[in-house]
């Protein structure tokens, strides 16, 4: 009996460090796969007037990034996303 005891310990620091791995990443670079892009762009773009571009280019560079910032405005938590720029040098991912 006691040679179980370190089981549910064992499977706390498991669990632990899996959710600790999983929100490191969350809002970088990679940290989206690809199916999730337009439920994440949806979101990023819900509280604009430009709502039609606005989901065309997040989600193409939600593509190439796989990454969204959070939050609707703001937020460049991810360098791809943030440094894919216009030919007049002006960001173009919202």
């Amino acid at each position: 009996m006691a040679r179980l005891s370190w089981l549910p310990f064992a499977f706390f620091l498991i669990l632990a460090l899996s959710f600790a791995f999983q929100t490191a990443n969350a809002g970088k670079e990679g940290s989206l796969k690809l199916q999730h892009c337009p439920k994440a762009c949806d979101f990023r773009c819900s509280k604009t007037h430009h709502r039609k571009p606005c989901l065309f280019f997040c989600n193409y560079c939600c593509q190439r990034c796989l990454c969204v910032p959070s939050g609707t405005y703001g937020n460049r938590e991810c360098p791809c996303y943030n440094n894919i720029k216009t030919k007049e040098g002006k960001k173009k991912c919202p």
